[in-house]
Formats: structure tokens, C-alpha cells, sequence
């Protein structure tokens, strides 16, 4: 276990670029299993939900090397063995492994996908779209003689049952087509790597349609992680600071932008880049929902900017108990309320203290309260930060705050 030691109270300046996205990297990754060639990656983030997802791939047989900023990943010898436990519950995208496994494999077997434990996630939907492609559901396990083309119809915009329908189809010979489907940036970013790798692929009025078939190595070049944009955005904020983010497209954050800019906050975008100056001076109110909505992923991010200037509400729609990070936050002064689905946040006092990180989001806004108060904060957990956050210490750092990681 490890935790963040952070000294509070500095303004934070300069420039920062985000590494690749997490959240397009893992599915990537999970879908080279279903492929039979080499594949290279750009931009894979150092995060330990990557190392851990390429464990898993190795447990398989597979050969993986870097070649300076390149990963490659050799794929042509693979054979079938139960991926390590402990593993697939620290990655939520262990689903993944649905789709991949019984695409290459034509079995996969039901383990404790894990992730951020802020709610349960049940896996109906994904299991749905795989019986769609022909796989038979036997106790824990799942078996597929031929994928068959199907036509897939999710009942919510699900990221990971799209991305493990995805996967099915592209590896089926014939056309499937996929209806009700999530459009996030990772989901579109996944598409390419699978076009890359010899899939047909068209998206249009929120329908995906696939030619797939047999599939060799591909390449992709990781995107840079909006997520960790908006809390590089939010770090410049609540410090009062003035932080150009780089290394992003822009545009994927509008959600997140939007509000704060409609509540007084100054924005300066260049190219691949954005700094925004000040605090909101109006209350915000934002809802969840599927991209492009606001994100789930960034409400924990927008609560230290609520508590540091005129508070407001966050709707959660997306995961309706994902607030438990909350009572943490109080114990650095975040002042709130709460009803089912729907939090307050009120004007805040923040303290130096000590606070658990709950999940990966909630333990990053933790830091960025610990950011503004004075004096010495501990940030337990850190372990779980790190799956999502590439270099976040010496970023930090490089920004003028006092942090280290034990």
C-alpha cells in the first residue's frame, strides 16, 4: 500500500503534456489477443493498468518489447491459460477478455472482473452480445464453436459491451452490425486499431457496422487521456495557478470545459493545448451520461473546483453510487450534501489532513484538495491512483508542488 505526502498551499505554474489515454490503451490491448501478427503501439501510458493488462497478454504467450517510445506486441503463438486472478480483479477492462478469448480462443471464462469498487457492474450486456455472436454460456465459462454475423442491439450505451461486440464482429466472417453503441473517444480510437488490423468498419447514426474476418497485426497510436487532462485543468484551477495542458484533442473535454466557462472561468486554447485562468464565479450544475455528456470519470475532478469557489450539483446518471468518495474529501474540508443520485457541493474551508482514495478518480481529487491546504496532507491508497495516472509526482512537481509518493 502506498500514499501520497503532499504539502498544501502553492500555486502551480508552467506546462504539462498528458500521456496516452487508459481508457483507449486497455481495450487495444486486449483486442491484439484476437489477432495473429505483430502489432505496435504508440504512446502506451507507464500505468500499472497497462502493465498489468500486458501480464495478462504475456500469460498467453505473447512476446512484448518496447523499441524506444513503441510497444510491440507479438501475438502469432498464442495458446489458452487461465489469466492470473489477482490480476483481471485490479482491471474493471479485464471484460475485455470476453470478446478477445473467444475470438482467438472460442472460450472465455467468467472471472471477478475487477476495477474502482464504487459500484457493482454487472456483465448481462456483455454476455448478451457475446450469445449474439453464437457463444454458449456453461456455468463459468463461455464457448463458441464459428462466430456467426449477428446483429447486436444494446439495451444502454455500454463502453465495454460495445468494445467486446466490437471485437466479436471484427473477427467474424460477414457483416455484423451493432445498434444502441457508446461513441466515447476510446470506443472510435479502438475502431482504427481494428481497421489497422484488417476489420471493415463504418459508424453512422449510431450504428456500427462490420466486415470482419480473420485479423493480422495492426498499429495505433494511443491518444492523449482527457481524463488526465481535466485534473491537470483542475490542478491549475483550485491552486489559482495557470497551467497549460497539452498533448490532447480539445474538443473531447467540451463537456467539461463548457460549464466552467459559462460560470466565469477564462479560457486560452492553442493548438492541442488549453490553460484556463481563474475560479467559476456562478454555481455549476452538471449531469453524467454517455459522451459526449459530461463524464462520470470528471465529477470527482469537478467537486475541488465546487468546493473552492461557489459549490453547486452533480447529477450522477452513469453510476448511481459512485459518490463514496466524498466522505474522504470531507476530511480535507469539502463541505456537501447528498440525495440518492444527486450531491451538493457547498463553499469549503479546506484543511490539511489525512484521506483514503477510494477509487482511482476520487483518489486524484483527494490530491488536488490536499494541492490547497495548508500544511502536510496524506493521501492513503495511492496504489489505486496509479492505475490511471502516468508520472503524476514529477508532473506535479515539474508544476511547483510539493508531493511524493511512499
Amino acid at each position: 500500500m502506498g500514499k501520497f505526502i503532499v504539502n498544501g498551499g502553492e500555486r502551480l505554474f508552467g506546462g504539462v503534456r498528458v500521456s496516452g489515454s487508459k481508457n483507449a490503451a486497455l481495450p487495444m490491448i486486449f483486442a491484439a489477443i484476437s489477432t495473429v501478427g505483430v502489432s505496435r503501439f504508440y504512446n502506451l501510458p507507464s500505468i500499472t493498468d497497462v502493465d498489468d493488462a500486458l501480464a495478462i497478454l504475456r500469460g498467453f504467450g505473447a512476446d512484448i518489447r518496447r523499441e524506444g517510445s513503441v510497444t510491440v506486441i507479438d501475438t502469432r503463438e498464442l495458446e489458452y491459460a487461465p489469466p492470473e486472478v489477482e490480476r483481471v480483479k485490479r482491471l474493471r477492462a479485464s471484460t475485455y477478455l470476453i470478446g478477445a478469448c473467444l475470438a482467438r480462443f472460442g472460450r472465455a471464462e467468467l472471472l471477478p472482473f475487477g476495477g474502482c469498487a464504487f459500484s457493482h457492474r454487472p456483465i448481462d450486456i456483455h454476455l448478451s452480445a457475446a450469445s449474439d455472436f453464437g457463444a454458449i454460456l456453461d456455468g463459468e465459462r463461455l464457448s463458441v464453436g464459428a462466430l456467426r454475423p449477428a446483429d447486436v442491439y444494446l439495451r444502454l450505451p455500454s463502453v465495454g459491451a460495445t468494445v467486446n461486440a466490437l471485437i466479436l464482429a471484427a473477427n467474424t466472417a460477414g457483416e455484423s452490425r451493432i445498434f444502441g453503441v457508446a461513441t466515447e473517444p476510446h470506443v472510435m480510437a479502438l475502431i482504427s486499431y481494428l481497421v489497422s488490423a484488417g476489420a471493415r468498419i463504418k459508424v453512422a447514426d449510431g450504428v456500427i457496422t462490420v466486415l470482419g474476418g480473420a485479423l493480422h497485426g495492426g498499429s495505433a497510436v494511443i491518444p492523449g487521456d482527457m481524463i488526465e487532462a481535466g485534473t491537470y485543468i483542475a490542478a491549475s484551477i483550485v491552486t489559482g495557478g495557470k497551467v497549460r495542458v497539452s498533448g490532447f484533442d480539445t474538443r473531447e473535454l467540451a463537456s467539461f470545459t463548457a460549464p466552467l466557462l459559462s460560470s466565469g472561468v477564462i479560457e486560452d486554447v492553442g493548438d492541442g493545448s488549453i490553460t484556463m485562468l481563474g475560479r467559476p464565479k456562478r454555481e455549476i450544475s452538471v449531469v453524467t451520461g454517455a459522451y459526449p455528456a459530461f463524464p462520470t470519470d470528471l465529477q470527482p475532478i469537478l467537486a475541488t473546483i465546487l468546493a473552492v469557489s461557489r459549490g453547486g450539483r452533480i447529477e450522477e446518471r452513469v453510476w448511481r453510487s459512485r459518490f463514496g468518495y466524498l466522505d474522504e474529501l470531507s476530511r480535507l474540508g469539502l463541505s456537501y450534501s447528498r440525495e440518492d443520485n444527486v450531491a451538493r457541493i457547498y463553499p469549503s474551508t479546506l484543511l490539511s489532513g489525512s484521506a483514503r482514495a477510494t477509487d482511482l478518480r476520487g483518489g486524484a481529487a483527494a490530491i488536488l484538495l490536499a494541492l490547497c491546504a495548508e500544511g502536510e496532507s496524506a493521501i492513503e491508497g495511492g496504489e489505486l491512483v496509479l492505475r490511471g495516472y502516468d508520472s503524476i509526482v514529477e508532473k506535479l512537481k515539474n508544476l511547483g508542488a510539493d508531493i511524493r509518493y511512499v
